[in-house]
């Protein structure tokens, strides 16, 4: 077990956790991943993305109105304080069984209050022979929010894409792993930082990154 300052893994525990999600099948989503539009605030048209945001009630998720991306700049030096707007998530995806366990799973590991927002994010990073994708282009960072979830749904034709958290921006990194289809980690974002280093493809073809971001609180605005 990797070791900083004398501090193990293990006790950072409480603040981190990392698992696989034995009763969601990643394969229900494959489909919805390849109808997702280019982010248009990122320059390479090399990431694809959709947003929505959820409360839960008892087991039953409820989607809440469209509504606008905000970070300061002090947490998104490259796009705080500018209104991002994303498609919604399509409503297909979001009747899943799969994706409701998705949900759930990220509010019992975080024991998230009822009736909070959900915010999360379907993105897609491509990368070809001639390009990276870049899962991260803000740098090691935070989101400004509560609690962080990223599940892997798919990784295809790529090296690279492993996930960091950091104590600090200047300190070596207290987790490092690639996250495989049905692998989550959970991340408590007072407390830590957070960066996926880029991808590029295992062949001469493109490669693709799939995965959930979820954050409590959504981080959307009205």
């Amino acid at each position: 077990m990797q070791q900083v300052g004398g501090i193990t893994e293990l006790e950072y525990a409480f603040l981190f956790t990392f698992r696989k999600v034995n009763s969601i099948n990643v394969e229900d989503f494959q489909a919805f991943f390849n109808n997702l539009p280019v982010d248009p605030y990122i320059k390479g048209n090399y990431r694809l993305r959709r947003l929505s945001r959820f409360i839960v009630t008892g087991e039953q998720l409820h989607k809440l109105p469209h509504g606008y991306l905000f970070q300061s700049k002090e947490y998104n030096p490259l796009l705080g304080d500018v209104k991002r707007e994303f498609a919604e998530l399509e409503d297909a995806m979001i009747e899943l069984d799969s994706f409701r366990k998705l949900i759930l799973a990220f509010t019992d590991s975080c024991k998230i209050h009822p009736e909070a927002e959900i915010g999360v994010h379907q993105i897609r990073t491509i990368c070809s022979p001639d390009s990276f994708g870049n899962p991260a282009p803000e740098g090691i960072h935070q989101d400004g929010t509560d609690f962080i979830g990223i599940f892997s749904v798919n990784r295809e034709n790529i090296q690279g894409g492993e996930t960091h958290l950091y104590t600090a921006k200047k300190e070596k990194p207290v987790f490092s792993k690639i996250l495989y289809p049905g692998e989550i980690v959970l991340v408590n974002d007072h407390e830590f930082f957070h960066f996926t280093t880029p991808i590029k493809p295992q062949t001469e073809a493109h490669g693709v990154r799939d995965v959930f971001v979820l954050t409590s609180p959504s981080l959307l605005t009205d």
